[in-house]
């Protein structure tokens, strides 16, 4: 429940959404308190599973693609059709929504060859798999490196200015992952908070080519700081995935539009029988209703709104290499 975290606790999420490889030095003197206590919430909320700092991969970095599928079934057959997706390397997000006949999922495909077999061989032809809505993602307003705490978090804007690292510079052109790189991934996916001497360990690199690869991967936007969090530690108890069509001239306005709600955890443009997705968090039923009434009716141009609350996430985010 909320009420088994305090402030400080919510105050330190913050610091590490902003910067999650932040000394806790560094974190203590900007939230005012010891590092010492800094380093003992850190490690009570982490084992009690309640944040974890991870460095999160974008695969279309890597010429992926990323695609949302509902998948529906018998309720019988859901749970065991999610599992079954939840232990595929190249899913994340397993979710049972709309009362536990839908599955909805992310799966990267790395060509259009991927796409093909996987929806037009694999998924329909799985024992009780009674139909699949496929929709590519096109293009996120919110998601990946913008994480809901940022909207959430209590600190204000100079100690979020105090805390913030350096921008990273932008390197195009296309990048290859090898051996090392993908056990340093592996490791990050875990613990992104993990030392540079752990990672030369793991990667049998030194710590300064550890340092300079770490570098190089966040400036292709491959490789990113994200925080994995416990979101009752915010008050937010339920989430709902919105399948909206809009009218495509104002697209663009109404995914920008919803991207600022405080409420949007994620938000893309997307191929389909609609054309924007997002997932919404919100404390209860009754704000649930509210926002659909009052920040979702006020989008430009929509057509049309479905809504699936999610009763099980069977899976989260993975490292996707």
């Amino acid at each position: 429940m909320e009420s088994d975290y305090d402030e400080l606790d919510r105050r330190l999420v913050h610091a590490l959404q902003i910067n999650g490889r932040a000394p806790f030095t560094a974190i203590a003197e900007v939230l005012g308190v010891s590092d010492r206590t800094i380093a003992r919430r850190y490690a009570r909320l982490r084992s009690a599973g309640a944040v974890r700092v991870l460095c999160g991969v974008d695969p279309t970095a890597l010429g992926a693609v990323l695609w949302f599928l509902r998948v529906r079934c018998a309720p019988a057959a859901s749970l065991p059709v999610a599992e079954a997706l939840a232990r595929r390397p190249d899913t994340s997000w397993v979710s049972l929504s709309s009362g536990g006949t839908e599955i909805t999922c992310v799966v990267r495909t790395e060509s259009e060859a991927d796409s093909e077999a996987l929806l037009l061989a694999k998924l329909p032809r799985t024992p009780r798999v009674e139909g699949v809505t496929a929709h590519s993602v096109l293009h996120a307003f919110y998601g990946g490196p913008d994480n809901l705490v940022g909207k959430l978090g209590s600190l204000d804007a100079e100690a979020i200015e105090r805390l913030r690292p350096p921008p990273v510079p932008h390197r195009p052109g296309p990048v290859r992952l090898d051996d090392g790189d993908r056990k340093l991934l592996a490791l990050l996916s875990t613990d992104g908070r993990a030392g540079f001497e752990e990672l030369a360990a793991a990667t049998g690199w030194s710590p300064t080519t550890v340092r300079r690869r770490m570098a190089e991967l966040r400036e292709h936007g491959l490789l990113y700081l994200d925080i994995d969090v416990d979101w009752r530690m915010f008050g937010v108890n339920t989430r709902t995935l919105l399948w909206l069509s809009v009218v495509p001239a104002h697209l663009e306005e109404a995914g920008q539009a919803l991207a600022r709600h405080p409420e949007i955890a994620f938000a893309a443009a997307t191929t389909g029988p609609t054309n924007l997705y997002a997932s919404v968090v919100c404390t209860n039923q009754q704000e649930l209703y509210r926002y659909l009434t009052t920040r979702v009716a006020a989008l430009p141009a929509i057509t049309h709104l479905e809504t699936a609350p999610v009763i099980k996430t069977v899976k989260k985010a993975a490292n996707q290499t």
